[in-house]
């Protein structure tokens, strides 16, 4: 048995590399922003990172705000404390994350969040989905029926326990 790990298949198959970073740089405003100051900035959305990968930095405003218990079936979800505290739900129990602290979690894992004072982290969600829509219909608070907000959940992937 081999302890050797492999690295996936090539995605790119040139032999002299390509300028193809790009930079976000700091300063720039938040991309959603909520009557109660929560604040997210699309560091990489999944377009940008050819659905690889989606990275999000989520501030909190000044009250506690964040969702309860929920899992996704088609993507993992990961969060690293930047600032502050944060309440993190493992799908057993909340715990206070720090800064420094790192959850993973699985397609299928039970998780939530909840924080405020503006503590911040980010959060990662692989494969990159269209998480965009799902924190900018949030932000602006959009009234739904309970039929279409059903609809809304079931689009982006989030299901409530």
């Amino acid at each position: 048995m081999s302890l050797h790990r492999h690295y996936p298949p090539d995605l790119y198959r040139g032999t002299t590399g390509e300028a193809s970073a790009w930079l976000r740089p700091s300063g720039q405003p938040p991309d959603t922003t909520s009557a109660g100051g929560v604040t997210c900035e699309f560091l990489a959305t999944g377009e940008q990172t050819a659905g690889r990968f989606g990275l999000y930095r989520w501030t909190f405003g000044r009250e506690a705000s964040g969702p309860g218990p929920h899992f996704h079936r088609s993507i993992s979800e990961q969060f690293y404390v930047l600032s502050g505290e944060v309440e993190v739900h493992d799908g057993r129990t909340w715990t206070t994350a720090g800064e420094g602290d790192f959850l993973y979690v699985p397609e299928g894992g039970i998780h939530g969040f909840r924080g405020g004072d503006g503590a911040s982290m980010l959060l990662m969600f692989a494969p990159g989905g269209p998480r965009e829509e799902y924190f900018e219909t949030l932000a602006r608070g959009t009234q739904m029926t309970p039929e279409e907000r059903a609809e809304f959940m079931l689009r982006h992937d989030t299901y409530w326990v």
